[in-house]
């Protein structure tokens, strides 16, 4: 399976966020490697979608479609820092 980008979630992580996420910063809880959320690798087709670092391939993030709202699992992810207001 080939990874998209992390534009492939912008609307996912609007639906969980409430807010358009692609540029928020996100640092890997296993490598420390720090970027956006767009630059992340990104795999769909299964129940939900799966991001992982583009540096060591460690999960940072599952979201996944449960009762009409998206739930998200960001164990993978030390820090995630909002874009700033334009």
């Amino acid at each position: 399976m080939d990874a998209l980008d992390g534009n492939a979630i912008a609307g996912l992580l609007v639906e969980a966020f409430g807010d358009e996420m692609t540029s928020a910063v996100g640092t890997c809880a296993t490598c420390g490697s720090r970027r956006r959320l767009a630059e992340y690798a990104v795999y769909l087709g299964g129940p939900g979608a799966v991001v992982r670092c583009r540096q060591c391939q460690s999960v940072v993030l599952v979201l996944v479609e449960c009762t009409g709202r998206i739930c998200v699992d960001a164990m993978g992810l030390s820090t995630l820092h909002a874009p700033a207001e334009p």
